[in-house]
């Protein structure tokens, strides 16, 4: 694979377009933790996998300010490779809405709190959707993926209506974007390619988006909008790395590969949803004998 791709260029670790702006480095940059600490252990893992990262659009982060970063969900690495447009836009960060089960893991959750990730509690979402607002009227970036959970088909899933809703409440702009390639680094159902793969991976920023109005008409528009970006990554993927093989596990029915189509995907989901509640009911009626 290329480390140069026409008419892009390298800032920092990354690629970006010819061009791209460039800006003063924000006060977040210096957030110890977060950016001096954990960033750099990202951006260190990163260089020895040799991912080779490209990211167009990321002018569209605003350099200040609040926006909801609203993002397509493939992988595990998705809360890594989202917070790049961000970085490229003076070392700024994006505060994910991660679910609350992370916040209970001893040192992990100590360090999510660090770094003032919003906890999501399922069972009292009002709080979750109130705190993710008092970051974005803070001036804090905020990430969301509005499928929820990973997308086993690799097309969108269906979306919440949360993104929306905690955007226009905030009186902040939703910044769409799309990663593309992350799932063949660790997504769910096939192996790890953790080792020094040189996979590629693109990530796409649209231009931010005004979330007010009736909260399902504005999702359908978000979700319109994302699915535009994935069409465009796609294409710039196996334009620039491709072809790939016919029935590559990572690529989805739509374009020649044999991931699950997303009705067999939903009710993956749903089989795995019933098994977890069906375990935790187990243990909470063992724990009350």
């Amino acid at each position: 694979m290329s480390a140069r791709r026409e008419g892009f260029e390298r800032r920092g670790q990354f690629l970006v377009p010819a061009g791209t702006e460039q800006v003063p480095a924000h006060p977040e940059s210096r957030e110890l933790v977060y950016n001096r600490i954990i960033i750099r252990i990202i951006k260190a893992v990163l260089r020895a996998q040799g991912l080779e990262i490209s990211v167009t659009g990321s002018e569209n982060v605003p350099a200040e300010g609040g926006a909801l970063l609203a993002s397509n969900h493939t992988n595990y690495f998705d809360f890594i490779l989202g917070q790049i447009p961000a970085h490229l836009r003076g070392k700024r960060l994006t505060r994910f809405m991660a679910k609350k089960e992370i916040f209970d893991v001893p040192v992990v959750g100590a360090l999510m709190r660090a770094m003032h990730h919003v906890s999501v509690d399922r069972a009292a979402g009002r709080g979750s959707i109130e705190a993710a607002v008092e970051h974005l009227r803070d001036g804090e970036l905020v990430g969301i993926y509005p499928e929820a959970t990973i997308s086993r088909s690799f097309e969108l899933k269906e979306f919440k209506t949360g993104a929306v809703r905690i955007a226009a409440a905030a009186g902040v702009p939703v910044v769409p974007m799309v990663t593309w390639g992350g799932q063949r680094i660790w997504t769910k159902d096939l192996p790890k390619n953790l080792g020094r793969s040189h996979l590629p991976v693109v990530i796409r920023v649209g231009e931010p988006m005004d979330p007010t109005g009736d909260p399902e008409e504005a999702t359908a528009r978000l979700r319109a909008k994302m699915s535009e970006l994935l069409d465009a990554a796609r294409a710039e993927y196996e334009a620039a790395y491709g072809p790939f093989e016919d029935g590559a596990p990572w690529l989805p029915v739509s374009l020649g590969g044999s991931a699950p189509t997303p009705e067999q995907a939903l009710e993956i989901d749903r089989r795995e949803r019933a098994e977890r509640k069906a375990r935790k009911e187990a243990k909470a009626k063992k724990k009350g004998n």
